[in-house]
């Protein structure tokens, strides 16, 4: 028999035991596995995943990444971490301060961005590409002829987060169960079947499957020590290194090296249990029972904490999907998005712009957290802001600014990516002020303001000196305005033609009031520049009846209704306090009308459905979450699909549950949907 998994005597992680929901009235158990996702063949888009938030590990049916091929152009079988980075050297022999930057006209003064790759290219590209995220290690049967295999059934256990995968091998019934552990970086398998298991290491690159396998002289394994049930390895890429263990108590069973970097595990007997683990240093000390009890535990916590919702009583075939959407998306985001750092878009599943993140999107990713009462989880990654805090300073200072000005595409290191987009995009300074007062709304003690209030004040102070005062000799008709130059949230605009975008004037003035209040409860007196600016803030744009994208539009949606509806986020997202809420109501039922929703992305669905929530149109809000284009694909393991180069895309799922979480407080469900629901917090406190 496979060993025991009942021997775990751990504790649940803090993050996933707080809150749990009083008084349940709901099965929350049925509700989540009624969506346990289930294969029987290999499906190159759409493999299943174990993870804890700091590491994933993703498989084919197998249990393991066997057959990796069908999947390299599709959802390569990755093994991510948080912490697991390559630096390839550098052939240019500088560094960002030798990047020349491009010169912008900001209200008579030049300012400096890295937007221009022109006489620079080698060190541009370096600077984008490097560090990339890194495939730690694949780990898979040694099979080498798939035709071998025949598929019987995959599922993934989502209340307990054990993989259960049956197939036939050479006349033998091959059973495995794989899991993650809780709080570290390490799979725990059991397999009943005798089968040899395969442990390899590529060298580091930032494409889609963070792995170079062509390269082995350019990387080292190294045995560090061995017993006759573990083996520990060194790994070293250039100036990274991490550690890897592989342990298997208590079964015989024996490894061989075979190359530099592949390792076989072949068991004596037809059960077997084994871990693996990685560290960026150290080796991990790993048990299989204790392993699966515990993330058995984690998950049952994790599931029984915070807020649930049930939508079997609607006689809608759509909610039954929706709600297949929302509880896969709560398990994606917690093994994917609620780590230390902001997650990349494609999480820890695969690479997408090398593994570096998108602070305009953490908010998507992670602020759902809180409105479904699981803030901890938020916190994991907002603390990081603190760890970058000097260098976003130094960044705003370089450019004239006071405060600090947080990048758009990062690394664990805060500097920001050159681009010709990303450096003049401004709409994720405000995410960390806005997510910051979702965790006091939770936890609203001396604490919380301590722990938050230098990047409430900074993100604030950058804003204020940000917004360019236009004096005019009719006074009431001076006013702070919002670049150029600038890119707005939709991205097609250019920025030196660009000023006031609709969305990002309103979240300076809601987030520029959350910094005041943050202020008064740290004892502290307000702020009279933030008030000012505040005060005489551009109005919205407005033409035709409608919002714009920005003042400077030359039309309304006839030439630029693509990409993301991003007016629309003003009322939704954001309370919409300069909002007109009929001509918001108009400009909502344009975008139904005449975007081109084939060119939008995953989040732009439910940003859509959040304002026609508040605007009282629950029917247009799912019709918003169900729309039928390709760009709001959701496959059977529940990642929302977006193009061949980014498969899958967190902001969509985690955009999802602040959407339903924000019906969840309008009220703004169709009523004969019949939908029940409990745990969520009340308004005005996510």
């Amino acid at each position: 028999m496979p060993v025991s998994r009942r021997a775990f005597l751990g504790v649940v992680p803090a993050a996933l035991a707080a809150q749990p929901a009083a008084g349940a009235r709901l099965n929350r158990r049925d509700i989540v596995s009624r969506h346990n996702p289930t294969l029987r063949a290999i499906d190159p888009r759409s493999p299943l995943s174990v993870g804890n938030g700091e590491f994933a590990f993703t498989a084919d049916p197998t249990g393991l990444q066997t057959f990796p091929q069908p999947y390299e152009s599709q959802m390569p079988l990755c093994t991510q971490s948080q912490w697991g980075w390559h630096t390839a050297p550098n052939p240019t022999g500088k560094g960002p301060a030798d990047l020349r930057l491009a010169e912008f006209d900001t209200f008579g003064r030049k300012v400096g961005y890295p937007t221009s790759s022109d006489g620079q290219k080698p060190l541009f590209d370096w600077l984008r590409e490097n560090p990339h995220r890194l495939h730690l290690g694949r780990i898979g049967f040694a099979i080498d002829k798939p035709e071998e295999v025949r598929f019987i059934q995959q599922t993934l256990e989502l209340w307990t987060g054990i993989l259960h995968s049956e197939f036939e091998w050479r006349g033998q019934k091959i059973t495995v169960e794989t899991c993650c552990h809780p709080t570290e970086d390490l799979i725990a398998v059991s397999v009943r079947g005798r089968i040899p298991v395969v442990f390899e290491f590529p060298y580091g690159s930032g494409a889609m499957n963070a792995a170079d396998w062509a390269r082995p002289e350019k990387h080292s394994t190294r045995q560090q020590a061995a017993t006759p049930n573990r083996l520990d390895l060194d790994r070293r890429l250039d100036a990274d290194t991490y550690t890897a263990s592989i342990a298997w108590p208590g079964i015989a069973a024996a490894i061989k090296q075979e190359s530099a970097h592949r390792y076989v595990l072949t068991p004596a007997t037809d059960h077997m249990a084994f871990c693996c683990g990685f560290r960026r240093a150290g080796h991990i000390a790993a048990d299989p029972a204790a392993t699966f009890a515990g993330a058995e535990k984690h998950w049952s916590a994790f599931w029984t904490s915070g807020a649930a919702i049930d939508f079997s009583a609607a006689p809608e075939p759509r909610a039954r999907e929706l709600e297949r959407r929302i509880v896969l998306s709560q398990y994606l985001t917690a093994i994917q998005c609620a780590g230390s750092i902001p997650p990349q878009e494609t999480g820890l599943t695969c690479n997408s712009w090398y593994g570096k993140f998108h602070l305009e999107m953490h908010y998507w990713h992670a602020a759902h957290f809180a409105s479904w009462g699981r803030p901890a989880l938020l916190e994991r990654s907002l603390g990081w802001y603190n760890k970058i805090l000097p260098s976003a300073r130094d960044k705003a200072k370089q450019q004239g600014y006071a405060g600090a000005r947080w990048p758009k595409m990062t690394a664990p290191d805060g500097r920001d990516s050159p681009s010709p987009i990303g450096p003049l995009l401004i709409w994720q300074q405000p995410h960390p002020i806005a997510m910051a007062e979702m965790i006091y709304a939770a936890r609203p003690t001396p604490d919380t303001l301590a722990r938050y209030r230098d990047i409430v004040f900074e993100s604030a102070e950058f804003m204020a000196s940000y917004a360019h005062y236009e004096a005019h000799e009719d006074t009431r008709s001076a006013r702070y305005v919002l670049g150029p130059p600038v890119i707005p949230a939709q991205e097609n605009h250019p920025p030196r033609e660009t000023w006031n975008p609709t969305f990002e004037l309103e979240y300076w003035d809601h987030a520029l009031a959350i910094a005041q209040r943050w202020r008064e409860r740290a004892g502290l007196p307000r702020q009279p520049k933030w008030d000012e600016v505040r005060a005489k803030l551009s109005a919205l744009p407005v033409k035709e009846g409608v919002y714009l994208a920005h003042e400077n539009c030359p039309q309304t949606f006839t030439e630029r209704n693509r990409d993301h509806p991003s007016m629309l986020g003003a009322l939704g997202v954001l309370p919409g306090r300069k909002v007109d809420r009929e001509t918001m109501r108009r400009t909502l039922k344009k975008v139904f009308a005449v975007w081109k929703w084939a060119d939008t992305w995953g989040w732009d669905f439910p940003m859509v459905a959040m304002t026609a929530a508040s605007l009282n149109e629950p029917a247009l809000a799912i019709d918003a979450l169900s729309m039928d284009t390709p760009k709001n694909t959701w496959l059977p393991n529940g990642h929302n699909w977006q193009r061949a180069n980014l498969p899958l895309y967190l902001p969509g799922n985690g955009g999802l549950l602040l959407a339903i979480a924000h019906m969840v407080r309008e009220n703004a469900f169709p009523k004969n949907w019949n939908v029940r629901h409990e745990g969520f917090p009340p308004a005005g406190s996510a």
